[in-house]
């Protein structure tokens, strides 16, 4: 952050960027769990429920990114050492449901996670709204994308919701 910026800003930037880091460990351990999933996804429709995941993994990793670019504006550094990434993350890592083809387990773990982004990134824009607004520009960013993921994962379960058990095997 260069001079003027740091004059204008009325935060403590040390904090900023440990909730940024924090933000940042979050969305490694999304990206990880949603890629997984969609790759090891399976069932009557795993290629659409993979083409979902997988989307919404990149997107994860791209705010990774993003906050990787402010953290280094700020002056700092994201987290290198990938097995701190789970312990100083806000959220736990999503619980991947044992089967597969679990798609109500699979979207709840997604919304689980992105209920937790939300909150992070409403906490974030509260703490830079009016004082670093560059960040705040960066967090409403990734805060519309987070509740657009929930809204297309709410939409998805209620398309599950009404998928007929599968028949017993010899049955017509």
């Amino acid at each position: 952050m260069g001079t003027e910026a740091i004059k204008i800003a009325e935060l403590d930037v040390k904090k900023l960027l440990d909730h940024l880091n924090k933000a940042y460990c979050d969305e490694w351990l999304a990206f990880y769990a949603y890629w997984y999933m969609g790759k090891v996804v399976s069932g009557m429709a795993y290629e659409d429920m993979g083409e979902f995941l997988n989307k919404t993994a990149m997107n994860e990793l791209e705010h990774a990114e993003e906050l990787t670019k402010r953290m280094m504006e700020l002056g700092g550094q994201p987290q290198s050492d990938f097995s701190s990434i789970v312990r100083d993350a806000n959220v736990k890592y999503p619980a991947i449901p044992a089967r597969s083809d679990d798609y109500h387990g699979i979207i709840d773990t997604v919304l689980k996670s992105e209920a937790g982004a939300i909150e992070v990134y409403e906490a974030l824009a509260k703490e830079t709204f009016g004082k670093d607004h560059v960040t705040y520009q960066l967090v409403m960013h990734i805060l519309s994308e987070e509740t657009a993921h929930e809204e297309r994962f709410q939409s998805l379960k209620g398309t599950y919701a009404t998928e007929p058990a599968p028949s017993p095997v010899g049955a017509r």
